[in-house]
């Protein structure tokens, strides 16, 4: 695992985004940087700003790295690790910080808003903090020969913070603080995961097992609730079938080779 461990310098990079939040926000371009990028994402329909919202939802990202259950366990384990991580984070400091959403400072119809009507605990972006999570924790539990081929998972991260500009719901200082934590989330859940044997995470083992049952549990709120936005619900359903196909071959796994 020598090659996976973390440098010091990796740990400091999340300060980049958070700095920027902070001239932003204290420099007064809260709202004008806000409408900016909210305005100039309209030229992209709202279908594909909801798509990439539904990828920083806790439940949307896990739907679709269950697959990693199989291919790649000890990623998708410290996606999870990370994922949880995320979700304390975000529980703490929306509250913590208490700020408005842009729908609470400015006027209706100021700004391009899809989705339900959000006010408070702006800060940071949730969305925007899972998606960085999840990305950091796949891209620094892979071996560094392959985290270069990664890379594309920090620009999709990056689309999913900006997505929530787009619909309205974020100032950009929430998503580049989003951003910066999420990393760090995911750098903890790398290192969480590492006390996890490789033995362990063989398909016939508890933890992957354990796993499995999540994936149900997420079949049944992906069925049960719309994630975000109504837009997402065909992707919903996607979701369940490749949770379903997950299971299927990895039901198969558990039984022993026919001789």
């Amino acid at each position: 695992m020598s090659n996976q461990k973390l440098s010091p310098v990796a740990w400091l990079l999340p300060l980049l985004p958070i700095v920027l939040a902070c001239i932003i926000y204290f420099g007064g371009l809260q709202t004008s940087s806000f409408l900016f990028i909210n305005s100039f994402t309209q030229g992209v329909p709202d279908i594909v700003w909801a798509f990439l919202t539904y990828l920083g939802n806790g439940w949307g990202v896990f739907a679709i790295a269950f697959p990693l259950l199989l291919l790649a366990p000890r990623l998708l384990t410290a996606g999870i690790f990370a994922g949880a991580i995320s979700a304390i984070a975000s529980s703490v400091l929306k509250p913590f910080f208490d700020l408005p959403r842009p729908a609470g400072v400015l006027p209706e119809g100021s700004f391009h808003r899809i989705g339900e009507l959000l006010l408070s605990k702006a800060f940071p972006s949730g969305h925007t903090l899972t998606a960085f999570a999840i990305a950091s924790a796949l891209y620094f539990a892979s071996a560094k020969s392959k985290r270069g081929s990664l890379l594309w998972l920090f620009i999709l991260a990056s689309l999913v913070g900006l997505s929530r500009i787009a619909v309205g719901a974020h100032w950009l200082t929430d998503v580049l603080a989003g951003a910066g934590v999420g990393l760090w989330c995911g750098m903890v859940g790398v290192a969480l995961s590492e006390y996890i044997h490789g033995s362990q995470l063989l398909p016939n083992k508890i933890w992957p097992r354990f796993i499995a049952i999540g994936g149900l549990v997420t079949i049944y709120a992906l069925l049960t609730q719309t994630m975000d936005l109504e837009l997402n619900q065909p992707l919903q359903y996607a979701s369940v079938a490749l949770i379903a196909a997950t299971l299927v071959l990895f039901i198969k796994a558990q039984m022993p080779n026919a001789s």
